[in-house]
């Protein structure tokens, strides 16, 4: 049986996917790209937007235009919070979140007509992570570990805790063999992913934390690299920190989700600190670890912010040592508490503070990327080869993207580059043939 599968979304659904991938290989179905023509079609939505939403029916809509006969099943946020919504002509199945079983069944024709086509479950009384045990991720040589499911947090803006539930967390005696596993598979790199990931092990019935968990997984090194997917500011606390300076197997990077920088919008979004926390603990990481990259989340045009708010956000992130930023307009989604504030922003005025935001974000990631020229990087090579084939791709520990010219024998493997330019946001090196780590 042929499946093809398309994701939507955040890292947490890419790694739901390359579950859903790695059990389907299991049942012995051939994983197919989405316009070979497939059997059965799997679209894993998102809907942390209304945009989300739609960009997710007419996925479903395509698959059903490329093979009319096929099965076209839905999962995910989207057929997890708005099943009905999901439940479009072109669509066989809308499977809900921690129904892996269901999926399965879906795509083998064991849901027969007795069986309701809309397949979701209330997720607010789950106790436990539901998908897990990826071992197959398409294309990519570094992997995904789901280690929390789930958020308690309830933003203003996010409609997320109302798809995946109460936050809760995968126990470290399965996160440690879900590790081994991807480390004897041949990964070098994993990244701990989850919806909200600083809430790790508060639920479990021995509480512990992240750093808990990240001092087991130092001591075992099943894999080489260990990089941390988002994590809010008030987790990134001084004993993480002591973790992540004391280098291998943990990459100098962080993804802090500051989404504004100032005070009463972050209040106004219900976020849990203020732009002191935020200065404070960015100079801290900086401090500690010089070549650290520290990535961050920014929603531009939220409801009721001024042009003085946003013009002392634009200073703040400008003056704070923040080497990237993901931009997100801000966009209404129905049923979050932000879409009914006053206050929503004219879309022009939300497009050009989105425009000055990236203008700061790319000016602020070539100053960084441009303090390593002329220095010497370890470069996990990438699977995929750039342009003609003659170069490869690869990112440093601190997620500097490197470009360098080698053979395919590379791939998957850290080795030595010196770094000769930049290009646009590209680091442009030469292979140390002579100098293997």
């Amino acid at each position: 049986m042929r499946v093809a599968l398309s994701t939507l979304g955040c890292k947490v659904n890419q790694y739901d996917t390359a579950s859903i991938e790695t059990h389907l290989r299991a049942v012995g179905c051939t994983i197919v790209p989405f316009e070979a023509g497939a059997d059965v079609y799997i679209v894993n939505t998102c809907t942390v937007t209304d945009r989300a939403d739609a960009e997710s029916r007419q996925l479903a809509r395509r698959a059903r235009r490329l093979n009319a006969g096929a099965r076209v099943i839905v999962t995910g946020c989207f057929a997890q919070i708005n099943p009905q919504g999901a439940a479009i002509p072109e669509v066989d199945h809308v499977v809900g979140l921690n129904r892996l079983p269901d999926l399965l069944r879906a795509v083998r024709a064991e849901v027969d007509e007795l069986v309701p086509r809309i397949l979701v479950n209330d997720l607010r009384s789950a106790r436990q992570v539901g998908t897990l045990g990826a071992e197959t991720f398409t294309g990519q040589t570094r992997a995904f570990l789901k280690i929390q499911e789930g958020c308690d947090l309830f933003c203003t803006f996010c409609i997320v805790p109302f798809a995946r539930g109460r936050s809760r967390s995968v126990p470290p005696r399965r996160v440690l063999e879900q590790l081994r596993l991807l480390g004897a598979r041949g990964f070098q790199e994993v990244v701990l992913t989850g919806v909200h990931l600083g809430a790790y092990g508060v639920d479990l019935d021995s509480p512990l934390d992240l750093s808990a968990l990240l001092e087991m997984i130092a001591e075992r090194r099943p894999v080489a690299r260990i990089r941390l997917s988002s994590i809010d500011p008030p987790e990134v606390t001084p004993r993480l920190l002591d973790l992540m300076a004391c280098g291998e197997p943990f990459c100098p990077h962080f993804h802090i989700p500051i989404q504004a920088g100032h005070d009463e919008v972050l209040r106004r979004m219900r976020r849990t600190y203020d732009t002191g926390l935020v200065h404070d603990l960015c100079t801290a990481i900086r401090e500690r670890l010089p070549d650290a990259a520290i990535g961050t989340d920014v929603i531009a045009g939220f409801p009721g912010e001024t042009e003085a708010q946003f013009d002392e956000s634009m200073r703040l992130l400008g003056a704070l040592p923040v080497t990237y930023f993901h931009v997100f307009p801000y966009s209404r989604r129905a049923g979050t508490t932000a879409a009914k504030l006053g206050g929503h922003l004219p879309a022009p005025v939300v497009k050009h503070r989105a425009r000055r935001l990236r203008g700061l974000g790319q000016h602020k990631r070539a100053e960084f990327a441009r303090c390593f020229v002329g220095r010497t990087v370890n470069v996990l090579v990438e699977e995929k080869p750039v342009g003609d084939g003659r170069w490869l791709a690869g990112y440093t520990r601190n997620y500097q993207r490197v470009v360098f010219a080698g053979p395919p024998a590379l791939v998957n493997r850290e080795v030595a580059v010196r770094l000769v330019g930049l290009q646009g946001d590209k680091l442009i090196g030469d292979w140390l043939e002579d100098n293997p780590l």
